[in-house]
């Protein structure tokens, strides 16, 4: 058989560059910190609860009294930005979502014992209101109780994001996706003395069948029907670069894009189309599922994890909202990282 003269590569070898663990930290072009992740917090009434969510292994409801040894772990390893979600009594739960607004409500409490013991915690209040209605959708139901009356919904709204500013927020994201919902809260936070409070807009929150666990976590599901009406077609691409525009142009400080994994194209069209920060929630479904494969032994659950948030912040989100935050601030705090 005639032999064949070796191939030689071009001079262009990207290997090089790959060759050892400390190369590849030098030439990396995207690093995950602590100071870019953000831990959900969910926060119910009443006294001594520290109750586990099922479907969302490590992840648990605490009451106002029992948030202290979380909020010190999470300290101690660099998350020091949390999203607090409440989780009100049934019996405070009516057609309008009032409870959202109390200034004693579990959301308000947790904001005044974090400025209390861990001032240097950055808190956003999530601003919806279906933790707080008796039918569970996120706005005020129109005269024939199956539409969402999106301009009624707005006061409540607003008075719910001016609550958790006068409880010390540093910032509130709205998640309803009522439109006009941006440009009322700064208004209304701008009323109340709150000028300097961030809004950090879910500008494309999709009506995702990844929020599944969060259901159970938040004790939010409809009473009927479902959210397709206000939250986005998954179908949909330049319907969210509208959404980001109309944000924006309401006052809107933060982008967030939810879920993150399945609209990885909507986060990089959000970070090439505005100049303020871009966020990437990486949904209650998505730990899940990754919780599930990593406990049937089926994946690495941390280089797992540490792909996905790297995925979303190669498209351009700067934080990571995750319910891995905790463990992901320890892995890289012990040199653990890809």
């Amino acid at each position: 058989m005639k032999s064949i003269n070796a191939y030689v590569p071009s001079e262009d070898r990207p290997r090089r560059l790959r060759q050892t663990p400390g190369i590849r930290r030098l030439a990396a072009e995207n690093h995950l910190t602590s100071d870019g992740l953000v831990m959900p917090v969910f926060v119910q009434s009443g006294q001594d609860i520290c109750l586990p969510i099922k479907a969302m292994p490590g992840i648990f409801r605490y009451s106002v009294d029992r948030l202290a040894g979380h909020l010190s772990d999470l300290d101690a390893a660099g998350v020091r930005t949390l999203l607090l979600f409440g989780i009100p009594e049934e019996a405070s739960k009516d057609a309008c979502g009032s409870a959202a607004h109390d200034p004693d409500g579990p959301v308000q409490a947790a904001i005044r014992l974090i400025r209390s013991q861990y001032d240097h915690f950055v808190v956003f209040a999530d601003i919806c209101l279906c933790e707080y209605t008796s039918h569970g959708h996120c706005g005020l139901l129109d005269t024939d109780q199956r539409t969402i009356d999106n301009d009624r919904t707005l006061p409540e709204l607003a008075a719910a994001a001016v609550s958790c500013a006068a409880a010390g927020a540093d910032g509130v994201a709205p998640s309803d996706m009522m439109d006009g919902r941006i440009g009322y809260i700064r208004q209304a936070l701008d009323a109340a003395g709150y000028a300097n409070c961030l809004i950090m807009a879910y500008s494309a929150k999709y009506a995702s069948a990844f929020y599944g666990p969060f259901r159970e976590a938040a004790g939010s599901a409809p009473s009927f029907g479902d959210r397709r009406s206000y939250q986005m077609d998954p179908a949909n691409r330049r319907e969210a670069l509208r959404e980001i525009d109309l944000d924006l142009a309401e006052g809107a400080d933060i982008i967030l894009i939810k879920p993150a994994l399945a609209y990885l194209d909507i986060v990089r069209d959000a970070a090439e189309r505005c100049d303020r920060p871009v966020a990437a929630y990486h949904v209650s479904g998505e730990y899940s599922m990754i919780k599930a494969a990593a406990e049937n032994g089926w994946i690495d659950e941390r280089r797992i994890v540490l792909e996905s948030l790297l995925g979303s912040r190669r498209a351009g989100a700067a934080i990571q909202i995750t319910y891995h935050a905790l463990d992901v601030a320890r892995w890289l705090a012990a040199g653990e990282g890809l």
